[in-house]
This record gives C-alpha cells, sequence and structure tokens, in this order.
C-alpha cells in the first residue's frame, strides 16, 4: 500500500492588516507621495517608448490573470493626461485579458522600456475599442484589430531593485540562465503535443515568424 504524502504544515500566518504592517517598517513619505492622479511629461515620454509591459486583470469570478504585453515603441499611446490606448498586436487568440476587461473593466499596468531598471505603474478601469480613428492613429506597420484604452486612477514610478536583484539587463546573468528550460521544454513535458522539444521549438519558431512578418 503505498502511503499518501502530507503536505508540510505552514504556520505564522499573517491574519489582518496590523499584523503586517507590525512586520515591515513604514514606506518613506516620498514613495507614499510619488502615486499621482495624472500622467506628467516624464511619464509620458516613458510609455510612449514602452516596448513591454505586463497586464494584470481578473475575471468575473475573482480569478486573476497577467499577461505579457509588447510591441514597437508606439504601441503604447498617452491620448491626454487621464488616458493611455494599448494596441492589440495579436497574440495566442485565447482572449483572456479582452475578455477580463469587457467583464470587469478593471486593469493594473506595469510598463518596461528595456535597459531602464525603473518601471511605471498604471492602475485604472479600461474598455476595448474598435474604433478606426483610435486604430489608425498607432503608427505601426499594421493598423492593430483592436485597443485598450484606459482610464487611469493612479500612475506612480516603481523603485529599480526588483530588476537589480534580478540581473535583468545583465548579459553575465544571462549567460547563468542559459540552460533554463524554454517554452518547448516546457510544452513537451507537460505532454501538451506529441512532439520531441526540438520539434515543438520549430513549430513554435516558424509560427512566431510567420505572425511577426504579417505585422511588418
Amino acid at each position: 500500500m503505498h502511503s499518501i504524502e502530507q503536505k508540510p504544515t505552514i504556520g505564522h500566518r499573517i491574519e489582518s492588516i496590523e499584523q503586517l504592517r507590525e512586520h515591515y517598517r513604514q514606506p518613506s513619505r516620498l514613495v507614499i507621495d510619488k502615486e499621482r492622479p495624472t500622467i506628467d511629461a516624464a511619464s509620458r515620454q516613458f510609455l510612449e517608448r514602452c516596448r513591454f509591459a505586463v497586464v494584470g486583470t481578473f475575471d468575473v469570478e475573482g480569478n486573476a490573470d497577467t499577461s505579457p504585453r509588447g510591441g514597437p515603441s508606439g504601441w503604447v499611446r498617452v491620448l491626454d493626461e487621464r488616458r493611455i490606448a494599448l494596441a492589440d498586436l495579436g497574440g495566442n487568440n485565447r482572449l483572456d485579458t479582452l475578455q477580463n476587461v469587457v467583464t470587469t473593466r478593471r486593469i493594473a499596468l506595469v510598463f518596461v522600456v528595456p535597459g531602464q531598471s525603473e518601471t511605471v505603474r498604471v492602475n485604472g478601469t479600461a474598455f476595448v475599442s474598435v474604433d478606426p480613428g483610435l486604430l489608425a492613429g498607432f503608427t505601426l506597420p499594421r493598423t492593430p484589430k483592436s485597443a485598450i484604452v484606459v482610464d487611469l486612477e493612479t500612475t506612480f514610478v516603481h523603485c529599480a531593485k526588483a530588476f537589480m536583484r534580478g540581473g535583468m539587463w545583465d548579459p553575465e546573468v544571462w549567460a547563468e540562465l542559459a540552460d533554463t528550460p524554454d517554452g518547448a521544454d516546457i510544452l513537451s513535458c507537460q505532454v501538451v503535443a506529441e512532439a520531441t522539444p526540438e520539434q515543438i521549438r520549430t513549430m513554435l519558431a516558424d509560427d512566431y515568424e510567420a505572425d511577426l512578418s504579417a505585422e511588418r
């Protein structure tokens, strides 16, 4: 008879905000005051040059989701000091993010510029638009199918410590992690496709090239 492995008990749970605050020092005045209700001139430039973002949403049942988004500078448009638009350039067509935006309208974003370790965060409400005038305003090789329009509630710059600790822009760290399993290894391990990692890697590369070529 096989024994059932017992999960270790993890105690010392923090059950209240008061307990949590007792465990950490208070944030500095600078950290508190940096949150803003509008986009300033420097943040606007950052967003307009942005190449990558992580988009957080959730569905009507409260299930959270994060999705990577990216494109050439210009895929994010600052419409005014309280509104931005993100071009939808196509992905796997699960539409998790777009469906969540349509149903709950809540959104949180972290914007990244390659080489910059500080990031810009934006929280607010959102909707999906297919307005021809809006979509035509993106300076991209191909007109996006839709755009996520964000009505900003708060924005602030996030410190660089996470990127510095993680060595995000350090080529030496990239070399150390070169043998990390890639998407093909993971899909093969999960038996998502009846193929070897190398076969999956080739299929993914062909698919990426076809999709990205259509955007040029």
